[in-house]
């Protein structure tokens, strides 16, 4: 039931959109989640036309642009600075309804000094709502990446989507060491494991669960995206894909 993707962070951060298609389509990748900033150059200054023109080389393929990846966060104790992130974020919302996006990752980046962390959980949680009303009006889900220093713990996250509580907030999961912290990997899964509206996954190869979160993924019935956030600087992109993918198949046959 879940479906391989590609993140353009690491292993894509230098290609154009045809050459992420056309390594995607070679590699049965079925899906991408475009990083801002990067060589695709996908972003909120786009015209109509480019925006349009967007869309149609993804629809014309066989890979789904299934997400837009920001480097929004709303943990700021400057208020000035959270509502032009609010508000740029909603930018970006547009961005993903006008190139076929389903939804955009966003993340908190940690806690600010001097601040009581339950205000800023609370502060992150409410920023999610209104982002998360304002892109339900236009069908594109807000994915909270799990991340930043503590913020990534997942108990918090637990917090910040409770704050939350919209249909339209979830969580990605990030695949981080930190998962396993605390009372284990089980346990924070469960926390937020009706809340989990795709995954970023490291290379399989290092050491982290990735064979119980895919085995877990397809236990609770999840069918979205988990994505490769691989091997920056190699040399054969093509060779990595494939074996990342036959190593994600097999991790899911084994018991």
């Amino acid at each position: 039931m879940l479906h391989l993707g590609l993140v353009t962070y690491n292993l894509a951060k230098d290609w154009d959109i045809d050459t992420i298609i056309k390594n995607c389509e070679e590699t049965g990748f079925e899906g991408v989640e475009l990083r801002t900033t990067h060589a695709h150059g996908v972003e909120a200054s786009l015209s109509k036309a480019q925006r349009e023109d967007v869309k149609k080389r993804f629809q014309d393929s066989k890979v789904e642009l299934m997400g837009l990846g920001s480097a929004f966060d709303y943990h700021t104790p400057d208020q000035a600075k959270l509502r032009k992130d609010i508000e740029a974020t909603k930018e970006y919302i547009l961005l993903a309804r006008d190139v076929g996006a389903t939804g955009i990752k966003v993340r908190p980046n940690g806690f600010p000094p001097d601040v009581p962390k339950e205000k800023t959980l609370e502060q992150i949680g409410k920023s999610l709502r209104e982002i998360g009303e304002f892109g339900d009006g236009y069908g594109v889900q807000i994915r909270l990446e799990v991340h930043g220093r503590e913020t990534c713990l997942l108990p918090n996250i637990k917090v910040m989507m409770d704050v939350a509580d919209h249909r339209n907030v979830g969580v990605c999961w990030n695949s981080n060491d930190d998962d396993l912290s605390g009372e284990g990997f089980d346990y924070n899964f469960n926390l937020v494991k009706d809340k989990i509206f795709m995954a970023h996954m490291r290379d399989l190869y290092v050491n982290y669960p990735f064979r119980k979160l895919l085995n877990s993924l397809n236990y609770i019935g999840f069918d979205g995206y988990t994505l490769a956030e691989a091997s920056p600087g190699t040399s054969d992109p093509i060779r990595v894909m494939k074996y990342y993918r036959a190593l994600w198949l097999a991790y899911q046959n084994l018991k």
